[in-house]
């Protein structure tokens, strides 16, 4: 009998890479392991991954993380499950995948979304799920197959979710949880179940879906061959999990109504906890079922965030990633610090973050990314600032939508890699118009995995428990620091609005 305290692993399957932490009894992460993955852009507009990418990074990343001295020896009590939303895999009867999953950054579906609402009808759509069907979600993936690969439906037995592929490998179990399926559009969010309704508007077979479960649930258990492909112990019990945003929002105690996240990943997020199901008019912002049972959640998203600053550096900042590797450094610093040193509102460069198509406010799938206003005076460290303004005016655009929404806003957290810039944390406060603060625990969605899994064994004995201990740092207060972020916002709508006809023309062509 091991002396060790009794752990919770939170695995999280994201969009570039997957990572796994272990946490103990008092909701400390003891230790933690990341690996990194590509996913393919084979045509303009579309994002996707062979699924089998997802397994090896998570048996490679269990291993490393069950080899660590803090973790091995230890009894592992249970598995949490999350990952990015609205992804398709499709698999046959052997549970082998039909094909790449459709990610949710793809944006191909852009006609089948515009023949279905025209069939359909936004506002039956809207009453069968409280949202609006855009591009991302998962249904119109399915809708965009039966046109286009037909013979993968045909040989499709099953549905499942990215973190869920995952859940196959590891326990053999067909399931996925309420938060995840709220992004698919096949799921009535008011009543936590899939929609037979939106399933037959759609001819959906509901024969593919998943069991569903709350997140909390412990649904499945790790199989013999699960255990000998990850070192996990034989019949380890797996909870339902949760969408990365849900799971994200746990980690980082976003869990009673008026709390507020504004999430920096890939994507950019703002997402506030209602205590009742309060659907947007004409679906504005996602509304979605919390991974905490009974709440929910609206949510509005930003595609490229921290992704267009990763595009950045990987296309333009050569030079500082090679200077952090000798100096043992972060590139995003010196990036960072250019930018800091810059001049508010880039002496007019406007940046548009639209490298994927945006999803909130403007749902249009042919948006591009754009630099507008260069002159000779212009630097790199002025473009890097213009790409981080325009995300942050993008994020102040979903804020607006949020307080329209009547959701009270007592809290608000910010968590991802923008969060740790004291630079663009100042940004974002100023322009969200409210005092911010940061979290304790930087491991967010596996994180927040790992206490669904440790409520759903009665390591603590409900949600709010496990997140009570999570603590605030960093108070941050708006002030005028940031140059007139009235008139840089203004700036940034009149662009997108001046390009969105042209956007439409020349890029949908490409599609």
């Amino acid at each position: 009998m091991s002396n060790r305290s009794p752990l919770c692993i939170g695995i999280d399957v994201g969009t570039s890479s997957l990572k796994a932490v272990a946490v103990d009894a008092h909701a400390v992460v003891v230790a933690s392991a990341v690996v990194e993955y590509p996913f393919d852009t084979p045509q303009p507009g579309w994002a996707q991954t062979d699924p089998e990418v997802w397994w090896i990074a998570t048996c490679a990343a269990l291993k490393q993380l069950l080899g660590d001295a803090r973790v091995e020896g230890a009894p592992i009590v249970s598995i949490g499950l999350s990952g990015q939303m609205h992804g398709l895999v499709l698999v046959d009867g052997n549970s082998a995948a039909t094909g790449p999953a459709l990610m949710w950054n793809d944006q191909r579906t852009d006609a089948v979304c515009a023949r279905a609402e025209r069939e359909i009808t936004a506002e039956r759509i809207w009453q069968f799920t409280g949202n609006r069907l855009l591009p991302g979600f998962t249904a119109p993936k399915l809708l965009w197959l039966r046109d286009h690969a037909p013979e993968r439906l045909r040989n499709a037995r099953r549905l499942m979710l990215p973190k869920d592929y995952v859940r196959l490998r590891l326990t053999g179990a067909v399931h996925t949880d309420v938060s995840d399926a709220s992004g698919t559009l096949l799921f009535d969010c008011a009543n936590r179940c899939w929609s037979q309704p939106m399933c037959e508007a759609l001819a959906i077979n509901a024969d593919l879906l998943p069991e569903v479960f709350e997140s909390i649930t412990m649904s499945s258990r790790v199989h013999e061959r699960g255990a000998a492909a990850t070192g996990l112990p034989l019949g380890t019990p797996v909870a339902a999990g949760a969408g990365d945003q849900a799971a994200q929002a746990v980690g980082t105690g976003i869990v009673h109504e008026g709390c507020v996240a504004c999430t920096i990943g890939t994507s950019g997020v703002i997402f506030a906890t209602t205590n009742v199901w309060r659907p947007t008019p004409n679906g504005s912002l996602h509304a979605f079922c919390h991974a905490v049972p009974n709440r929910w959640h609206l949510m509005g998203v930003t595609l490229c965030a921290g992704g267009s600053l990763r595009w950045w550096r990987d296309t333009m900042c050569g030079d500082l990633i090679a200077r952090a590797r000798t100096e043992g450094g972060d590139p995003y610093d010196l990036m960072l610090a250019e930018a800091a040193a810059a001049p508010a509102g880039c002496e007019g460069v406007t940046f548009l973050p639209y490298l994927s198509g945006e999803r909130t406010p403007h749902a249009d799938p042919f948006a591009r990314g754009v630099f507008l206003g260069i002159s000779a005076r212009t630097t790199r460290g002025t473009l890097t600032r213009a790409i981080i303004e325009g995300v942050t005016c993008s994020l102040a655009q979903v804020m607006t939508l949020v307080g329209e929404s009547g959701v009270p806003i007592k809290n608000m957290r910010l968590s991802g890699g923008g969060s740790t810039s004291p630079f663009w944390r100042q940004l974002l406060t100023n322009a969200l118009g409210v005092p911010t603060v940061t979290v304790t625990q930087p491991h967010g969605a596996a994180y927040g995995a790992a206490l669904l899994a440790g409520v759903g064994t009665r390591t603590w004995p409900s949600v709010d428990a496990a997140t009570s201990t999570i603590t605030e740092s960093n108070h941050c207060y708006p002030n005028d620091a940031s140059g007139d972020l009235a008139a840089i916002a203004a700036r940034y709508a009149d662009a997108y609005e001046s390009l969105a006809p042209w956007f439409r023309r020349a890029i949908s062509r490409s599609i």
